[in-house]
């Protein structure tokens, strides 16, 4: 009984609790940093560098080819413009959340401001 007790006080503690809701509002904050790359970041840089998208941007390695028992070997391809997307996500996760940390620091700061100057 000793475990369960101190899982269901682990489950319910405000940490945990805080820490479930960050992960499914962060998962859906991916998607809407992933969508303003590809959707509205992306487009004007591509057609600025004469209409590229940048998804699209690939070195094949290797093409296709069939092996000696003929069956279907797909093409090796390096997909670098899928990581340049995949790295502006991740700047933009950052930066945002750079912001944010950097915006509660502040209001913590000043609220100990104000209760230093209320002592």
């Amino acid at each position: 009984m000793g475990l369960m007790k101190e899982f269901r006080e682990f489950a319910v503690k405000g940490n945990a609790v805080d820490l479930a809701v960050g992960m499914i509002i962060g998962g859906a904050f991916g998607k809407i940093v992933t969508s303003l790359v590809n959707d509205v970041v992306m487009p004007p840089i591509g057609m600025l560098l004469g209409q590229v998208d940048f998804s699209d941007l690939a070195l094949t390695l290797k093409g296709a080819s069939v092996d000696a028992a003929g069956k279907e070997l797909p093409a090796v391809i390096l997909r670098y413009g899928l990581f340049i997307n995949t790295v502006l996500d991740f700047l933009i996760v950052a930066f945002v959340i750079f912001m944010a940390v950097k915006t509660m620091n502040k209001l913590r700061r000043q609220g100990e401001a104000q209760e230093a100057a209320a002592k």
